[in-house]
C-alpha cells in the first residue's frame, strides 16, 4: 500500500511538472519534457512512445505524415494503447506507447494515468506543430505540394535586374490524369503524382524549384543545361506506386519559357504570364505537347480570350449554326450520308472555324458546343422523319476532351433519346488518341456506342501514330481517310501515296469498314476511288458544307448525275 501510494505521489508530482513545462509559451524546457516522460514510462514499464504528425487525412491514410519518438529505451514489445486528435484545421496527431517485453501487463489505473500523459503530450505537440503547420499550409495545399502563394513568394525574390540569368520557367500538364485515376483509383493516382513529382525534382536539382498550381499543372524554375532531361522526363516516363506490377505511363503537355539573361523583372506577373501562355498552347496543340515561348502567343491569347468570354453568350443565342456537307456514294452518285460542321454567326459575320474551335478546345467549352451540335442534328433530323422526307446519317464530331468523361456513352444516348429518333441516324466521329489512357477510354466508349446502334467512325485516319492498332482493337463502323492520303495530279499509280490509299482502302473493306474519302476536289481523285473500289466521297467536288435549308433541298433531291 505505501508503494502505492507513494507511486501515486511521484506520478502526480511529474504529472504537474509535465503540464508546467508544456504550458509555458516562450520558456519550455524540451529536454526537461523528455526527461519527465522517460520517467514516467519507467513507472509502468514502457519501452517507447511514437508521435506521427499528418497535415491532413490524405497523409494519414497514405502514411507520409512526420514521425517523432518521445521516448525510447530500446526495448520495444507490443502496442498497448493509442490516442489520436483532430485539430480544427483538419491536422492529425497519433500517439503509440509499447510496453517493455516480459512485463506485468498495465491495470486499469495504470492504463488510464498513461492515457492521460499521452492525451497531453499529444495536445502539446499538436499545439505546436500547429503554429509552425500554419504558416507552412499557407505555402503548401492539401496534398503538401508547395502553391500559387510559394511561387509568388520565390519570384518575389528575384525581382530586379538579371535575377534569374540562365534559368528557365516550364508549365507542364500531367496529360489525362483524370483517366489514370479512373483506372487504378485516386489512392494510388495521388502515389503516381507524387512519384512523378519526386523524380522530376529530383532532376531539378538543389538550383530549381517544382510548385503546383493544382490539380494535375505544375511549374517549374530551373538551370538552363537541365532543360533537355527535365524535357526527357517530362514527354513521357514509366511511373512505378506500391506493388504494382505493371508501371503507369505518364506524359505531360509542356510549355518553356527561356528567360532572357538580363531581364528586368518588375513584377510576378512577367514571369508567370509568359510560362502560363506557353504552357495553356501546349495543352491544346493537339500533337505538339512542348510549345516554347513567343511573343506570338501572347497575341494569341488575346484572340483566344475574346472567343471565351463570347462564347457562352453565344451558345445561349444560337449563334452557332450547323451545315451539312454531304457524302456522296461514288457508285451511284447518290447522296448517303453527311457531316455535322460549324459555323458562328455573330452581328451579320461568319467567324471561321480555325477562328474559335481551337479557343474553345483549350476548355471543356468546346465539349458543351459538340453536344450542342449533336443535338441540333437530331432535332433536324426527328423534324425531317416528321416531314416524310428520306433521311440519311448524319455524323457529329466529338473532341478528344469528351474521354476524360466517364458517362460519356450515357451522355450521347441520353440526347438521342430525349429527340427521340432511332439511334441509326446518329454516327460518332472520334479522332486517333496520343496515349494509352486515352485509347483505352476510346475503346470503351466505341464499343458502348456499337451496343447502343450509334454508328462511329475514326476521324483523320493515318495522322496519329497508333492507327492500326486503333483499327485493330476497337469495333468502328466507319474509316474516314484523311485528304492527305489522297493521290494528287502529279502522283502515278505507283507512287507512295497511290499505294498507301490503294492499301487502306483494301484494309478497310476486308475488315468490314465503310471508307470515306475526304478532301475529294477532282475528278481524278474521283476517278481514283472507283478504281480502288472506295465507294463513299465527301469534298468540294460534290458540295461544299450547306446551310440547313440548301441541305433539305438535297435531301429532296439526292443525285448528282454528273459524277455517274
Amino acid at each position: 500500500m505505501t508503494d502505492d501510494y507513494n507511486n501515486d505521489m511521484r506520478f502526480n508530482e511529474l504529472f504537474a511538472e509535465l503540464i508546467y513545462e508544456m504550458s509555458g509559451t516562450d520558456t519550455q524546457e524540451v529536454s526537461r519534457i523528455e526527461q519527465i516522460l522517460i520517467e514516467i514510462s519507467l513507472m509502468f514499464r514502457l519501452s517507447k512512445g511514437v508521435t506521427r504528425v499528418y497535415r491532413n487525412p490524405r497523409e494519414e491514410m497514405m502514411g507520409v505524415g512526420e514521425t517523432m519518438c518521445c521516448f525510447d529505451l530500446h526495448k520495444e514489445d507490443e502496442l498497448v494503447h493509442h490516442v489520436r486528435i483532430v485539430s480544427s484545421i483538419m491536422t492529425i496527431v497519433t500517439m503509440d506507447v509499447y510496453m517493455t517485453p516480459d512485463t506485468d501487463p498495465l491495470n486499469e489505473d495504470e492504463l488510464r494515468k498513461v492515457d492521460l500523459v499521452m492525451r497531453s503530450t499529444v495536445s502539446y505537440i499538436s499545439r505546436n506543430r500547429l503554429r509552425s503547420l500554419v504558416e507552412e499550409l499557407s505555402f503548401t495545399d492539401d496534398s503538401g505540394y508547395p502553391n500559387l502563394r510559394s511561387i509568388r513568394h520565390y519570384l518575389d525574390g528575384k525581382l530586379g535586374v538579371g535575377k534569374m540569368d540562365g534559368m528557365v520557367g516550364l508549365y507542364y500538364n500531367l496529360r489525362h490524369f483524370g483517366l489514370i485515376n479512373q483506372e487504378i483509383g485516386r489512392v494510388a493516382g495521388d502515389m503516381v503524382m507524387n512519384s512523378h513529382f519526386a523524380g522530376l525534382t529530383k532532376i531539378i536539382g538543389e538550383d530549381g524549384r517544382t510548385f503546383r498550381l493544382g490539380g494535375d499543372n505544375f511549374i517549374a524554375f530551373f538551370r538552363k543545361e537541365n532543360l533537355d532531361p527535365i524535357l526527357e522526363y517530362l514527354t513521357e516516363t514509366n511511373v512505378r506506386y506500391e506493388s504494382a506490377e505493371t508501371p503507369v505511363i505518364v506524359s505531360s503537355s509542356v510549355g518553356v519559357f527561356v528567360i532572357p539573361d538580363g531581364m528586368v523583372i518588375h513584377d510576378q506577373g512577367e514571369v508567370l504570364e509568359k510560362i502560363l501562355v506557353t504552357g495553356h498552347s501546349a495543352q491544346s496543340s493537339g500533337g505538339e505537347n512542348i510549345v516554347y515561348f513567343s511573343e506570338e502567343l501572347l497575341a494569341r491569347k488575346e484572340r483566344i480570350s475574346r472567343v471565351q468570354k463570347l462564347f457562352p453568350e453565344a451558345l445561349r443565342n444560337e449563334e452557332f449554326k450547323v451545315f451539312y456537307q454531304p457524302k456522296v456514294n461514288t457508285d451511284t452518285g447518290e447522296l448517303c450520308g453527311a457531316e455535322a460542321l460549324c459555323r458562328w454567326f455573330r452581328d451579320g459575320e461568319v467567324i471561321p472555324p480555325m477562328d474559335f474551335i481551337p479557343a474553345l478546345e483549350q476548355t471543356i467549352d468546346i465539349c458543351r458546343l459538340d453536344l450542342y451540335m449533336l443535338e441540333h442534328v437530331c432535332k433536324d433530323i426527328r423534324r425531317w422523319l416528321d416531314e416524310g422526307r428520306k433521311v440519311v446519317r448524319i455524323s457529329v464530331n466529338l473532341s478528344r476532351k469528351h474521354m476524360m468523361n466517364a458517362d460519356l456513352l450515357g451522355t450521347i444516348t441520353n440526347i438521342i433519346d430525349s429527340v427521340g429518333i432511332p439511334h441509326r441516324y446518329i454516327e460518332i466521329e472520334l479522332t486517333e488518341t496520343t496515349t494509352d489512357i486515352e485509347f483505352n477510354a476510346l475503346k470503351r466508349v466505341v464499343g458502348g456506342l456499337q451496343q447502343e446502334g450509334v454508328y462511329t467512325s475514326v476521324d483523320d485516319f493515318g495522322i496519329g501514330y497508333s492507327s492500326l492498332n486503333l483499327i485493330r482493337d476497337i469495333p468502328w463502323d466507319v474509316l474516314k481517310v484523311d485528304r492527305s492520303f489522297l493521290p494528287v495530279e502529279k502522283d502515278d499509280p505507283y507512287s507512295t501515296r497511290s499505294v498507301m490509299f490503294k492499301h487502306v482502302v483494301a484494309m478497310a473493306r476486308e475488315l468490314g469498314l465503310e471508307c470515306v474519302a475526304e478532301g475529294v476536289e477532282t475528278h481524278r481523285q474521283l476517278k481514283v476511288l472507283r478504281e480502288n473500289n472506295c465507294n463513299l466521297a465527301q469534298g468540294f467536288l460534290f458540295d461544299k458544307p450547306l446551310p440547313l435549308e440548301e441541305f433539305e433541298s438535297r435531301l429532296d433531291n439526292p443525285e448528282y448525275p454528273c459524277y455517274i
